[in-house]
């Protein structure tokens, strides 16, 4: 391997584990010149790379994946996250281990970066903020987890609890022969209930503060701060798409496909990208389609697939207006244009 333009010599591979993490370096030529294991801290890690001369270092996508990038980026490295879920090479080998896992990303490295399908790390700031989301979404979980525990033993108890909302399930009116076992839930419930609001404030005041541009996605009925602050949070940088479609693509609302000369058979969702995105954009969907969705081209495209009959037909048109929600979402936020619910529709009609 020659010498690049930007100086980088030697290629090295990165297995980050929770505890140690295997190093592999390959030089010039691609010969194996230094294996190692280093504890994963920022400390050990600063030690080893800090001061070498300036190489391309790849890791994979993980938990330690952004911390690793920043720190060794900041000391001058070449550094690519490979995406774990596109490599074949590493997550079907037959003989994997730490260290064929250093190896290969070294090598892959060397050979095509393409290969790696390398992710773009966000920057700090929008970990940060996107961490109150994920926080959020954790508590939320775990009220929903809570509730139903209740619900469950009351039942078992013969105590049929009245359907509400989890935000107000705390104020239900138990038996008496159930107060001692459940009161405390309930006090937790409410705690928790209490907690998720404080953060839903701080998720608009963050909105208004810090990103200005959730207001042009929020003018699609049905999408709330949550979901626009997400999305801002998730894409980032909205000039790394060139097109509006490959959004859809990106957070995992597309089918996979594994076509093989006449045979290419209809498959599910990839489920790439950022699960709680894409978890929030089918919300959405659903509000969209629902009782309660106002008039537009997406609610109407959405209500044609579902119409069309089979038995997913709600599920495909759920998800397709999860994906076509997407697209506009990103339109408006590039163009910062005024929303118009039926634009296309009439177009169509003045046509």
């Amino acid at each position: 391997m020659a010498k690049d333009s930007d100086g980088a010599l030697q290629v090295i591979g990165v297995d980050l584990g929770d505890r140690h993490s295997q190093v592999c370096v390959l030089d010039i030529d691609g010969e194996v010149t230094e294996e190692s294991r280093l504890s994963t801290t920022a400390a050990a890690f600063s030690r080893h790379f800090g001061g070498r001369p300036r190489s391309r270092v790849v890791l994979e996508t993980g938990t330690h994946a952004n911390w690793v990038h920043d720190l060794l980026a900041g000391a001058g490295h070449e550094v690519l996250v490979a995406n774990a879920r596109k490599v074949r090479a590493i997550s079907a080998n037959e003989r994997k281990s730490d260290t064929v896992d250093a190896r290969m990303l070294a090598r892959l490295g060397r050979a095509d970066v393409t290969l790696l399908c390398p992710v773009t790390v966000r920057g700090e700031d929008l970990r940060q903020d996107l961490g109150l989301l994920r926080a959020r979404a954790g508590l939320v979980v775990a009220r929903t987890m809570l509730v139903n525990s209740v619900r469950g033993l009351a039942k078992a108890a013969g105590h049929k609890l009245p359907a509400c909302s989890a935000a107000s399930f705390h104020k239900q009116e138990l038996h008496e022969t159930l107060g001692g076992a459940l009161a405390p839930m309930l006090k937790i419930l409410e705690c928790m209930s209490h907690e998720i609001q404080s953060y839903d404030k701080a998720l608009e005041s963050l909105c208004e503060q810090r990103y200005p541009q959730t207001k042009l996605l929020r003018q699609v009925k049905g999408v709330g701060p949550l979901t626009a602050l997400c999305f801002v949070l998730t894409i980032g940088d909205p000039a790394r798409f060139k097109d509006a479609r490959a959004v859809g693509a990106y957070v995992g609302l597309v089918p996979r496909r594994d076509q093989s000369g006449a045979k290419d058979p209809q498959l599910r969702i990839s489920k790439a990208g950022d699960p709680m995105l894409r978890t929030l954009l089918v919300q959405c969907a659903h509000h969209i389609l629902g009782p309660f969705g106002v008039d537009s081209d997406v609610r109407r495209f959405g209500l044609k697939l579902a119409v069309r009959g089979g038995k997913s037909a709600k599920k495909r048109a759920v998800v397709a207006t999860a994906r076509k929600l997407a697209v506009l979402l990103f339109a408006l936020w590039r163009s910062a244009e005024t929303y118009e619910p039926l634009r296309n529709s009439a177009l169509a009609k003045a046509s």
